[in-house]
């Protein structure tokens, strides 16, 4: 995957007429005044709440609204984030925390242990791996000061490694008020910590999702390794442009109506690549792993033989010659697990890497009894 940015300042004069016909007098001069980043994000945040939804999207929303405790460096390290201090018992049961200084919520409101522990429940109610912590913690403790604790039944190794988590879901911190919410209803007022404001009264769905510089939050000192480390903020303004179709895209990058395309497709990277003003670079070093998947409930592919017959003729490099082109673009991954990271493997590799074997998988659907049923692959037609 990939994104375009250009290299032009994110200045007053690029507000552009569209920005300044949804903005009154008074809010258009501090616009103009207004570092401001245009961004094109891979689809609408249908949902505002991270914790209600899986959607990559509005997962990327709540790092700019909420912060979490702890946070992952590019080498799967989690360290504390919100958390100044912590300390964890010789038996692994009793894990103490303690927030930095400085930290407060959009309200002006002080972020406080209690805050943390009932954001902490309802990940909890949400997320796998949170529901799983579940079935071990006996208690946890937080009021209204800086100091929140967690104890255990048992010992649960994961535990700051979940609280650190990057992805969906990731355990952001919200006001307790909030985040007593019904796990299973969306929080729509989006007060959190974080680096920037969610500017709701600018909030367009499906076309516009503004943000502002939290002039009160406090970035760590460390440098920024992922989602870890110091957020520092340079612009006073984001825009969301929720565009659907490509070739618009396409167009507002060229004439530099925007300054950042999140995940553009690959067969418009040459386009983006010729404008000078463009840089187009890899957006996660890790790439993305598809996968294909059977289902195995009906016919055909309920039949094991089926399945195994598939996989002796299936190519990677056939696949993403089509998906992707140019071989630079994309690597042969054979693990289950994705490439590059501490838990992948090579073990059964050779199932997808070996020579493929045409007869022997004639000879498989020959055996599974397969009588020409029809076979209806999905083609998802939406990003997350």
């Amino acid at each position: 995957m990939a994104h375009g940015m250009t290299r032009r300042e994110f200045t007053a004069a690029a507000a552009g007429a569209a920005t300044l016909l949804r903005l009154g007098l008074d809010e258009r001069a501090k616009a103009d005044e207004a570092k401001t980043l245009r961004f094109i994000p891979q689809t609408d945040v249908q949902v505002l709440d991270p914790i209600w939804t899986t959607a990559y999207v509005t997962r990327n929303h709540g790092y700019m609204v909420f912060d979490t405790l702890f946070a992952v460096d590019s080498k799967f390290k989690p360290h504390p984030q919100m958390v100044g201090q912590f300390e964890i018992s010789p038996d692994k049961l009793d894990y103490s925390f303690a927030l930095r200084d400085g930290l407060k919520f959009h309200d002006g409101q002080p972020v406080r242990g209690a805050d943390c522990v009932a954001s902490i429940k309802r990940w909890m109610a949400r997320d796998a791996l949170g529901q799983t912590l579940a079935t071990v913690v006996t208690d946890m403790k937080g009021g209204d000061d800086k100091n929140f604790s967690i104890h255990l039944k048992e010992p649960f190794p994961m535990l700051i490694d979940g609280l650190a988590k990057v992805s969906s879901l990731a355990p952001f911190i919200m006001p307790e008020r909030l985040a007593k919410t019904d796990p299973y209803q969306q929080v729509t007022e989006m007060v959190g910590s974080g680096p920037f404001k969610f500017v709701e009264g600018e909030h367009q769905p499906g076309n516009l999702v503004v943000y502002v510089k939290n002039t009160d939050y406090v970035p760590r000192s460390e440098s920024p390794d992922w989602t870890s480390g110091g957020k520092v903020v340079k612009v006073d303004r984001v825009e969301w442009h929720v565009v659907p179709d490509v070739a618009t895209k396409t167009a507002a990058m060229q004439n530099g109506e925007d300054d950042w395309w999140e995940n553009p497709p690959a067969d418009v990277w040459p386009v983006l690549a010729s404008n000078p003003d463009t840089v187009l670079e890899p957006l996660d070093p890790l790439g993305g792993t598809g996968c294909l998947r059977f289902n195995f409930l009906y016919p055909p592919f309920d039949n094991v033989k089926m399945r195994q017959a598939i996989m002796m003729v299936t190519s990677q490099p056939d696949i993403m010659t089509a998906f992707m082109g140019d071989p630079k673009n994309w690597k042969e991954c054979p693990s289950f697990f994705t490439c590059g990271t501490p838990m992948a493997n090579n073990t059964g590799s050779a199932t997808l890497t070996g020579k493929r074997d045409y007869d022997a998988a004639k000879k498989l659907v020959a055996e599974s009894g397969y009588k020409g049923e029809k076979i209806i692959l999905l083609d998802a037609v939406t990003s997350r």
